[in-house]
């Protein structure tokens, strides 16, 4: 059975250049986020479910999800926030438990961002990988890719561990507090080291 690292961090930390860098050699990566993209497109059962449960009010001109409004929601109104976990993290999990059953490579990653918070995907974890950076940091970072404001990046956080609450769960942790070029040095090492754990343990 192919070994599970958990990858989580606050919004902004780096988890996806940190995925990639697995990525680069050769780890199967499954991200949560981006199969929940997936699974609310047109047409999957994500969105169908979604437009069942709240109705056309979430949908823009286009009859696509409108992610802006949905998260604007979400992290104001608890209740809506968690009937639309209800619907998606299930349909989330069989999704990810599908690609799990066809990798290859001696142990493979899932990316997710409330891993910790939720623990839907904490099942078969082996490890919990934490990229870490000051709250400060995640702020700047969040504000200047996605455009949000930093109220809104704020709300975003308060709905996530804190940062001393995620590293005391943490079994290895990737400092991501300077350059990501620092990056690939330290995925170096934690892939040689879940390849030789993979390999004792099989």
């Amino acid at each position: 059975m192919t070994r599970l690292i958990g990858l989580t961090g606050g919004i902004g930390s780096g988890k996806s250049a940190v995925a990639d860098a697995f990525r680069a050699r050769g780890v199967d990566v499954i991200d949560a986020d981006e199969v929940a993209h997936a699974l609310s497109t047109p047409g999957n059962d994500g969105y169908r479910a979604l437009v069942d449960a709240f109705g056309e009010s979430l949908l823009d001109a286009d009859r696509h999800l409108d992610r802006a409004k949905m998260r604007t929601r979400a992290f104001s109104d608890p209740a809506f926030r968690a009937r639309l976990e209800s619907l998606l993290h299930p349909l989330i999990a069989a999704h990810i438990a599908e690609a799990i059953a066809l990798w290859r490579s001696a142990y493979g990653v899932i990316v997710a961002p409330l891993l910790l918070e939720r623990g839907s995907l904490m099942h078969g974890i082996d490890r919990v990988l934490v990229v870490d950076c000051p709250e400060d940091e995640q702020i700047r970072r969040t504000v200047r890719r996605s455009g949000l404001a930093e109220d809104e990046v704020r709300a975003i956080m308060a709905t996530q561990l804190s940062r001393a609450a995620r590293l005391a769960r943490a079994d290895d942790v990737i400092d991501n507090s300077g350059e990501h070029a620092a990056i690939a040095g330290r995925v170096a090492e934690l892939d040689d080291f879940y390849r030789a754990m993979a390999t004792t343990n099989a």
